[in-house]
């Protein structure tokens, strides 16, 4: 296999806030602890999990749009956490991001040409002219007509509008998409219109991706890898087709037996699913998935488990006392 073009090792963010009254109290949130991951060249890398789990902070901490405390980011080998200025404005081209909320992302005074050529002039790809011709094709690359840049975004529905977030990521020809739960705040319909755009640019591009999502149906048909993220942390990894078959961890089992499958012959009772995730300042000890965990033992309310690899090369990992 290729060298990794981005590798993320011991990824840490914590939030320090102030919380209650009449006395308030300092507290530590720790929303990512010690993610790592690797993701190589045309590769769709799934970050899964319920919400409050992190997986979106901690794709956002590896873009350095929130700055991590913790933590190796390396981008075809280059430090990213150790970029400064016109270094950080370079590598910021090689990855994008598209945002959840396709209404709150664009600036709604601004119209999508600008929106679109701003980039290019920044990053000292096009300007005038070229820039609005770039613009122009690549609408048309994403199914919306090179008229569209002189409207404004609420003459778009929400679908156009997420549309028009994937040409803006695309607009520094960049090598790594953050897609950060793409279509969610979309109707099921052009979800899946939207997923099959995604796949034929990474296939035409050869672009990675880092995709976060809650959707398991979403990431078993869109992802090469997964990884499932708990309170923080990397709890499962390994191929989307070994993880969500035969998942070993039990946070991991209890995703996919609650994941609704689309085939009437299969359908029957879902799970319930026990318990609340707990809060990410307040974390139990050892294992934090043991307090819901149907086959906890003793040890697992004491003693953090450690990464244990999956039978055969390149199944990935899991880390719990069952396996370990």
């Amino acid at each position: 296999m290729s060298d990794p073009v981005l590798t993320v090792e011991g990824l840490r963010k914590h939030f320090v806030t102030r919380k209650g009254f009449p006395k308030p109290r300092t507290v530590t949130v720790r929303a990512v602890e010690d993610v790592s991951f690797r993701i190589h060249p045309g590769e769709a890398f799934g970050l899964v999990g319920e919400s409050g789990c992190g997986k979106s902070t901690a794709a956002r901490a590896l873009l350095r749009l929130i700055e991590p405390d913790a933590g190796l980011i390396r981008w075809k080998g280059q430090d990213v956490m150790a970029a400064r200025g016109a270094e950080l404005k370079a590598l910021r081209r090689r990855m994008q991001i598209v945002f959840q909320d396709p209404y709150s992302s664009l600036d709604p005074r601004q119209s999508i040409g600008s929106a679109l050529m701003e980039p290019m002039r920044v990053h000292g790809i096009a300007e005038g002219a070229e820039a609005r011709r770039r613009a122009g094709a690549l609408l048309e690359e994403v199914g919306l007509p090179p008229a569209a840049l002189d409207r404004f975004p609420h003459e778009f529905s929400g679908g156009q509008r997420q549309r028009i977030g994937i040409a803006r990521a695309l607009t520094v020809e960049p090598e790594l998409i953050v897609a950060d739960e793409p279509v969610s705040a979309l109707d099921v319909s052009v979800q899946a219109q939207v997923l099959l755009l995604m796949q034929e640019l990474r296939r035409r591009r050869g672009l990675a991706f880092l995709f976060v999502s809650h959707d398991l149906s979403v990431i078993r048909w869109f992802c090469d890898r997964v990884a499932v993220m708990y309170l923080g942390r990397i709890v499962e990894e390994g191929p989307a087709a070994r993880v969500l078959a035969d998942p070993m961890h039990p946070y991991a089992q209890m995703l996919r037996d609650a994941s609704p499958l689309p085939d009437p012959s299969r359908r029957g009772v879902l799970p319930r699913i026990l318990g609340e995730i707990p809060s990410a300042a307040n974390p139990p000890p050892g294992c934090p998935f043991h307090p819901r965990c149907v086959h906890a033992m003793p040890r697992c309310s004491q003693v953090m488990p450690r990464w244990t690899a999956a039978a055969g090369e390149g199944q990935g990992g899991v880390a719990c006392h069952l396996h370990g």
